[in-house]
């Protein structure tokens, strides 16, 4: 199945480094946490991607176009260095088509645009491109073919500790309780049929009026995950993400 990442948007909660690279390019190790989603898809078997690029757009194709297996593999040099023989490939079979979708596009917005690069795909993948998990994509998909929707997606406990409060008229605080022990967010890993777009319209934002659309004819579920799942909206989040890594904790590369 082809992928579509979400690319384009502003990163402004991680003003530190988006005003010099767009986030999906912020790295999680030695490599952009955009590189670690697309090295989760590739080891489940779904190396076609397609990106929705916006902003600084331009430094995610240089990022590639300028891409070196041998930087990010270990590799042996023979003949006075005019041979290479790198020991481990990441990304000689992906295919990546890269499509600007506009500085200011919703979600909504930029998978419409791409919609012309998934003909022929009866189910499709999407998702955005800031959260790391270790959900087996497998067991999910078999899920999301026997519920047999036209979008599913994945759903997780919320890892910043906000607390929701209750109150009355009167402004009297009836209950306060942190909120990931009574909700669940959407964390993104989407997994669309072909209809998806049947219940899009020009300018929709996704999960507010198509996914509104979707629940009133009754096809969309969820997959209830509760194990590793951290998103990079923040620098807390990326120095997080960041020592674990340092740490040698790095649930997120399934592939390894």
């Amino acid at each position: 199945m082809k992928v579509v990442l979400f690319c384009g948007g502003l990163g402004l909660r991680l003003r530190d480094y988006s005003e010099s690279i767009p986030k999906p390019l912020v790295r999680v190790g030695p490599q952009p946490i955009l590189w670690n989603i697309m090295r989760y898809y590739a080891h489940y078997g779904h190396t076609e991607f397609v990106l929705c690029l916006g902003y600084r757009g331009e430094a995610i194709k240089e990022f590639f176009l300028n891409y070196s297996e041998a930087m990010a593999n270990d590799f042996t040099l023979t003949n006075g260095g005019a041979e290479v023989q790198l020991h481990r490939k990441e990304i000689q079979d992906w295919t990546i088509t890269f499509v600007d979708t506009g500085l200011s596009s919703n979600i909504g917005e930029r998978l419409m645009n791409v919609r012309e690069h998934l003909v022929g795909e009866d189910m499709f993948l999407a998702n955005y491109s800031d959260g790391l998990t270790n959900m087996d994509l497998n067991t999910y998909l078999d899920y999301a073919r026997e519920k047999d929707r036209v979008a599913t997606f994945v759903s997780v406990r919320p890892t910043v500790a906000y607390h929701a409060v209750l109150a009355d008229a009167s402004g009297a605080v009836t209950d306060i309780y942190p909120v990931s022990k009574r909700s669940r967010i959407n964390c993104g890993y989407f997994a669309f049929k072909k209809e998806i777009f049947n219940y899009m319209e020009s300018g929709d934002e996704l999960v507010t009026t198509p996914f509104q659309r979707l629940i009133e004819a009754n096809q969309l579920v969820t997959y209830e995950y509760n194990g590793f799942w951290q998103c990079m909206d923040t620098f807390k989040d990326q120095q997080l993400l960041h020592d674990m890594y340092v740490r040698g904790e790095t649930p997120w590369a399934v592939w390894k």
